[in-house]
């Protein structure tokens, strides 16, 4: 789950991380009061989730309180890769004499959290590792051993930073490293980080992702940032079909039925166990069809999750027709995947041989199950048909429609 700007700048202020003075608008006239409290020049920032917004004028500068209400309201009606803003952060506009970037993030290669630290901040961190390296210092982080003060600073003086300098970034960092593991974080990342002519180090830009799994465990904190325990938000807000997802995987706790990310295709997927799914929805793609959706399903969900799931995609508008497709699982029970989705589909008013384009899902009670698909003249298939193919079958039906 990402965080807007203004929540994650909340978490960091939370945390005795540095920030500029500032408040969030909903409105233009919002804006040019929150302007005329701080009493000076101010930045106005589109909160959206994607990135891209100075590029896109999503940032705006304004000397005036007037002038600041000018730009909220251009800003208000700006769309930045597709998404209107949420709210507008207003802060003190702030000079620094320079500006690094600091973040932590995780390392699928690696499997472990990798922290990175530069002296070119303001920046794209890609494009200084791919064109200024030796500006870039990096180190894994143990996922068992403390992260220590002293680790911090030999990060940090790799690239020459002596004196206060050194002392106060470091104890940034701490706290960034603090914060990642804490919280779940799979990115917590400050971008830049300006220092003043005083010598202050103020957080001008950050970005904060938070691992899907763990909102339950982090309920607190979602309240503190009124956050709702029900978010599913990503790059972008959720849509009422993504909530409805996570809606009917809370419906009990037996096994999984969630994880729903929408698109506009006419293939609506009920896919899952593991990584199963991820690979059904690029052969999907591969062979030209279009997924209305992406979903998991597993663990043995219950017959009325597969019955609210199916229900679900089956009256996502576009959808011509289902596939109904998962990995060799021990842990999903064939016979009720079956009951579940046929079901739904007959609930609806459809017949199961025509809506269903393919069933694939090898495991327990697999006998039990393909007599349910046969009884309905559902085309099923075994393991011997690999998901690929499965996949490839689906998508000629659906083009054949």
């Amino acid at each position: 789950m990402r965080f807007y700007e203004h929540e994650a700048k909340s978490l960091l202020k939370l945390h005795g991380l540095p920030v500029p003075e500032g408040k969030v608008a909903k409105t233009d006239s919002e804006v040019e009061e929150i302007s005329r409290e701080i009493t000076g020049p101010v930045v106005i920032k589109s909160q959206v989730l994607s990135g891209g917004r100075m590029k896109a004028g999503g940032i705006k500068f304004a000397d005036t309180p007037s002038e600041a209400k000018v730009a909220a309201s251009t800003i208000l009606g700006l769309q930045i890769r597709g998404q209107l803003p949420q709210s507008l952060l207003v802060e003190r506009k702030i000079a620094t004499v320079n500006e690094y970037y600091l973040g932590v993030t995780y390392d699928a290669i690696a499997k472990s959290p990798i922290i990175l630290f530069s002296d070119m901040g303001g920046i794209d961190i890609e494009e200084v590792a791919n064109t200024y390296p030796q500006h870039l210092a990096r180190t894994h982080l143990s996922n068992i051993e403390p992260f220590s003060d002293y680790k911090a600073k030999e990060i940090i003086s790799s690239l020459g930073l002596t004196g206060s300098d050194l002392m106060k970034l470091t104890s940034i960092l701490v706290k960034l490293v603090t914060l990642f593991r804490r919280y779940d974080l799979t990115l917590a990342e400050i971008n830049p980080l300006g220092k003043l002519s005083t010598g202050e180090l103020v957080s001008l830009d950050c970005h904060v992702d938070m691992e899907d799994e763990s909102t339950s465990r982090q309920l607190a904190l979602l309240n503190e940032l009124s956050i709702p325990a029900t978010e599913v938000r990503q790059g972008r807000p959720a849509t009422d079909f993504e909530v409805r997802g996570m809606e009917v995987d809370s419906i009990d706790p037996r096994g999984v039925a969630g994880r729903v990310v929408e698109f506009d295709g006419n293939i609506g997927l009920v896919i899952g166990a593991g990584g199963g799914s991820l690979t059904l929805f690029d052969a999907i793609r591969n062979h030209g069809g279009q997924a209305a959706n992406y979903c998991e399903i597993g663990g043995n969900p219950s017959v009325r999750k597969a019955y609210e799931l199916t229900k679900l995609i089956l009256n996502k508008p576009g959808v011509a027709k289902i596939a109904v497709m998962m990995n060799v699982v021990s842990n999903t029970r064939v016979d009720i995947m079956a009951r579940g989705v046929i079901k739904a589909v007959v609930d609806e008013g459809h017949d199961p041989a025509e809506k269903i384009a393919i069933f694939r899902i090898p495991g327990s009670w697999e006998s039990e199950g393909f007599k349910i698909l046969t009884k309905y003249g559902v085309d099923f298939v075994d393991r011997s048909v690999s998901l690929d193919e499965a996949a490839l079958r689906a998508v000629n039906k659906v083009k054949a429609k």
